[in-house]
């Protein structure tokens, strides 16, 4: 996500496993003003080196933090672990963050399985054979004369739920056919696989950026990032440790007005669970390894 111009950016990592760049210098009481990008990649850390080509993108055009003689682009960025879908040798580098600058427009982005959301999976709490397809979905609200939106990648241990709170996509049946509830199911004493909770823990995340023209200072932004991760709850359950939930917010301050902060974070929230749910009914099953998407079942 580009704001070449400078945005005010505040972060929430709420995640037992969070894979990140950047992020302490958003707290409020530091000094770096604005953030002239956000990125979301796969790849594990290793995904990482994709925000050295947003920074080369950035620079080439006169973009950055004015330091003495030169200006740094400051490019905070989350990964989110996709290695064991496909090819674990082939992840996002600083070409590809390069290419992803050349491409973004001001159209509504893709949705499903594209993007930082080309490897994600969720309902890996019972093991990867019965998961799904995650993805990456958007949305956006506008009330109180301001506009909020959301881009969420979505790789969650746990299931994703709909609008009246049932599983739409997550941890199936022995048979491949139906839906677990995950939650339930550990309610009622079934306990996740051991390749969860032990030899991979940091294998799914859920992260995201909640962008608004509302003008707000890094205090204010790093609440409103907080306030989000309640949409989190309302899309995901469960949510683990073994998730490294991480969701960025942006504000341009190009709206006339600034509303309650409390009326931004409903906003924000609802805007992350539309988003999620956006993103896996959004996405397209693979056969191998069999990761069946909503259309599918």
């Amino acid at each position: 996500m580009l704001c070449p111009q400078g945005a005010v950016a505040g972060v929430a990592v709420r995640g037992g496993a969070p894979g990140t760049r950047e992020t302490d210098l958003l707290r409020p009481e530091n000094t770096a003003p604005q953030v002239h990008a956000v990125l979301l990649t796969g790849g594990s850390a290793f995904g990482l080196d994709a925000a050295g080509g947003v920074m080369r993108w950035l620079d080439e055009r006169g973009h950055g933090l004015a330091v003495g003689p030169v200006r740094v682009p400051i490019v905070p960025a989350a990964v989110l672990f996709d290695l064991w879908v496909g090819d674990a040798r082939i992840r996002p580098d600083a070409a590809t963050g390069y290419a992803a600058c050349e491409a973004a427009s001001a159209a509504a982005p893709a949705q499903g399985s594209v993007g930082a959301g080309s490897g994600a999976t969720v309902g890996k709490l019972f093991g990867l054979a019965a998961a799904m397809r995650g993805g990456i979905g958007s949305a956006s609200l506008c009330a109180h004369g301001v506009t909020v939106g959301a881009l969420v990648a979505v790789n969650a241990v746990g299931d994703v739920l709909d609008e009246q709170g049932r599983v739409l996509a997550g941890a199936r049946t022995a048979d491949g056919c139906g839906l677990v509830d995950s939650t339930r199911a550990l309610l009622e004493g079934r306990m996740p696989a051991p390749l969860v909770r032990r030899d991979n823990p940091g294998s799914a995340t859920t992260i995201g950026v909640i962008a608004t023209d509302a003008r707000l200072d890094k205090a204010a932004a790093t609440q409103l990032a907080s306030l989000a991760h309640h949409g989190l709850s309302r899309a995901v359950s469960p949510l683990t440790p073994y998730d490294g939930d991480t969701l960025f917010a942006l504000a341009t301050g190009t709206a006339a007005g600034t509303p309650d902060l409390a009326a931004l974070g409903a906003l924000a929230a609802e805007a992350v669970a539309r988003a999620i749910r956006n993103a896996v009914r959004a996405a397209v099953g693979l056969a191998e390894p069999t990761l069946p998407a909503v259309c599918d079942l």
